[in-house]
């Protein structure tokens, strides 16, 4: 893709910015919680012999500013819930409302145009584009829909670059970076659209654990200076151990909140 800088005017939020905007503004003055869920059960199968119950009553929320961990052994549903909570499958029955709006009630074009506005995502593996930059692919949600990379936007692709600590780096290559760059640059192309919910599924699951400790604490860090939540999905115990709160998945249910073991001072 071509980038385009030539003069252009600031580009204008589109309406869909905007009502995403006031549907955030609105839940954290209300102090409503970002998600939801009721009674969420998720179900494969129907119609078959042969269904099986991934999910069965989830009930959750989170809210703005929120770093909440999600850990569970493998097959507990908790890639299912993350797929539901991102609005990247149905849920079979039971509520969910994001950002207060009841996601149930939306066509396919809301539900994609709410899913580009609300969360960011970032993924184990971070699928950048190889062939594009890595400002461009910070940039990819806007540049497909803006069709070129007007000075206004390039400003805002190269301050985030800048947040995640790789300003030098805006004009190389996924495979000219290492992995944990790689997964800086995720970061920052999740957090390109403002959305006030990022959903991160084992973000350092490929990165050898000083890495994991500098991109996590990034994570951090955006959570406390922008107020950005995240729902972060580990199998780290010490990642989980430094989020705000964890939430456990067995079998497809939330497990009850375990209780801190303190110290016996009388030995």
């Amino acid at each position: 893709m071509a980038a385009d800088v030539g003069a252009a005017e600031p580009r204008a939020e589109t309406e869909a910015e905007r009502e995403a905007r006031r549907d955030a503004a609105g839940v954290a003055a209300r102090g409503q919680p970002l998600i939801e869920l009721r009674g969420v059960f998720k179900s494969y199968g129907q119609g078959t012999p042969v269904v099986t119950e991934v999910l069965h009553g989830i009930d959750l929320e989170l809210r703005r500013g929120e770093f909440v961990a999600l850990i569970g052994p493998s097959g507990s549903g908790k890639s299912t819930l993350l797929n539901i909570i991102g609005l990247l499958e149905p849920l079979t029955s039971g509520e969910y409302q994001l950002l207060g709006r009841p996601v149930a009630r939306l066509d396919d074009a809301e539900l994609t145009r709410l899913r580009g506005e609300a969360l960011g995502f970032v993924f184990q593996f971070h699928h950048l584009l190889p062939a594009f930059t890595a400002l461009e692919n910070v940039l990819m949600p806007e540049l497909i829909a803006a069709g070129r990379l007007d000075p206004p936007l390039r400003a805002h692709g190269l301050a985030l670059l800048e947040a995640v600590g790789l300003a030098e780096a805006a004009h190389k290559r996924p495979p000219q970076l290492s992995g944990g760059m790689q997964q800086r640059v995720a970061i920052a192309r999740a957090l390109s659209r403002g959305s006030p919910l990022v959903l991160a599924d084992e973000p350092t699951g490929n990165l050898d654990t000083h890495t994991a400790d500098d991109v996590f604490a990034l994570m951090r860090r955006f959570n406390a200076e922008r107020g950005t939540a995240f729902l972060v999905v580990t199998h780290d115990p010490r990642l989980a151990a430094r989020c705000d709160r964890v939430v456990e998945l067995v079998d497809g249910a939330i497990a009850p909140p375990r209780r801190p073991v303190s110290a016996d001072p009388a030995g």
